[in-house]
């Protein structure tokens, strides 16, 4: 099944930094704003933001992560670490909306890259063209991968507990959103085949990153293209993709939910929308203006009838849920899904209500200009009701069983199905893509 190695990475030297990984750290590229990436850029001269997201326009900014680069490596920022290994990444928050502390633990790694067809790497939701060319271009111009995957294997035994509890702690830091990160590198060489070993068992599930693993794919197949054949290696580092794997069984992983915030449609009709979900779903309109913390629980009362909730601008709320004994195999849209996907909440919601009744076309996501995909519900509640946008659809997390569920029969689900909270780190590890450099193994 899935064929994973421990990395031989760039790594930031620690003695240099007398503030720790702290200012060198950054969150994923795609969920940094202009303000942030200039706060995290103020943060320390080598912050990792300055190569995943460059300054710059167009083929100027590529060119400008390169040179940066070179000169951290030059300047002996980033050093190279030939001992491979794995390494141990834990991660303590509190869920938003409240809640007991948790930590979820994994381990950075790398893993051979295969197309998603195969059954052994599965994605889950759709992706978009724009920013897998921006990523590529990143890749052609460092080539490095910067940013980790997330992806899932299955051990529901927790077997690999006892190989990733060893190690020797490397950093600890507190990021600005109150999330304690931990780093601990493993490198004892049985505790190293016990992890390949265990994970080989499973197909892996792309938790987050399925813009960056299928352009790592992309860029694997340019080089291998321009290799002679007496050239080629299967270890050679452009083959394999740097990700965080986490255990898909491990109850402290938990999916929260992203909500669907309708705008700029031609025309919105709360009256219509109402009526026209009574197909699927049995309606009740809430009192007026009920707080968010009183839909949020709401929402997890009645989690097993496939909830969802509506909030219009005029304040106006409304409770669905899944008609009892309605044949989904018949519907329209819905009907033309696998089974797992067509009962998820996400189904429900785009094929049952965005499409059929608001009109909100697969084209239409795919290009974002009806959708945003707030998480904070309490904030993007009172932006609706003061009048942002036309209605809000709260929805519960995604379980990850169902998750894994729909990739396993082949399906997809909408873009930002999942929200695996917190995101993983940008900076612990950097994989180089050196076609004349072989992984461990």
């Amino acid at each position: 099944m899935a064929e994973i190695a421990p990395l031989k990475p760039l790594r930031y030297d620690l003695t240099k930094l007398a503030a720790g990984l702290g200012p060198v750290v950054a969150p994923p590229y795609d969920v940094i704003d202009a303000e942030q990436r200039a706060a995290l850029a103020a943060a320390h001269p080598h912050n990792i933001v300055k190569l995943i997201l460059p300054e710059g326009e167009g083929a100027a900014k590529y060119a400008h992560a390169a040179a940066e680069l070179q000169r951290w490596l030059a300047e002996g920022a980033l050093v190279r670490d030939e001992q491979p290994a794995f390494y141990r990444y834990e991660q303590t928050f509190t869920p938003p909306g409240g809640g007991a502390p948790r930590t979820r633990r994994g381990f950075l790694g790398l893993v051979k890259l295969v197309p998603t067809d195969q059954g052994v790497v599965l994605p889950h939701e759709r992706t978009l063209s724009g920013p897998k060319a921006d990523r590529l271009e990143l890749f052609r111009s460092t080539r490095t991968n910067l940013s980790p995957g997330f992806m899932l294997y299955s051990d529901p035994e927790r077997r690999l507990d006892g190989p990733l509890g060893q190690g020797e702690r490397l950093a600890a830091l507190e990021t600005a959103d109150g999330v304690s990160h931990v780093l601990s590198k493993i490198s004892d060489p049985a505790a190293i085949k016990a992890i390949v070993d265990g994970v080989a068992s499973s197909s892996l599930l792309i938790a987050d990153g399925h813009h960056r693993y299928e352009t790592a794919l992309a860029y694997s197949r340019e080089i291998e293209a321009g290799l002679a054949e007496a050239a080629r290696d299967p270890r050679a580092e452009h083959l394999w993709f740097m990700v965080f794997f986490a255990n898909g069984d491990d109850p402290d992983l938990v999916v929260f939910p992203t909500h669907r915030h309708v705008h700029s449609l031609p025309s919105f009709s709360m009256d219509a929308l109402l009526e026209g979900a009574k197909a699927l779903f049995d309606v009740r309109e809430l009192e007026p203006g009920t707080p968010p913390d009183a839909l949020t629980k709401l929402l997890d009362e009645r989690r097993a009838d496939h909830a969802l909730v509506a909030c219009a601008g005029d304040g106006r709320t409304a409770l669905f849920t899944l008609r009892a004994g309605v044949d989904l195999a018949a519907h329209p849209v819905l009907g033309a899904c696998v089974p797992a996907l067509r009962t998820t909440d996400i189904a429900l919601l785009h094929m049952g209500l965005l499409e059929p009744v608001l009109g909100i076309t697969r084209e239409m996501q795919a290009a974002k200009s009806n959708l945003w995909y707030p998480q904070d519900t309490a904030r993007t509640v009172a932006e609706v009701r003061a009048g942002k946008g036309q209605v809000l659809f709260l929805m519960n997390g995604t379980p990850v069983g169902e998750v894994r569920a729909v990739a396993e029969a082949g399906e997809v689900m909408p873009q930002k199905s999942t929200f695996f909270y917190p995101k993983v780190l940008t900076g612990l590890a950097v994989h180089t893509l050196d076609p004349a450099r072989r992984v461990a193994g």
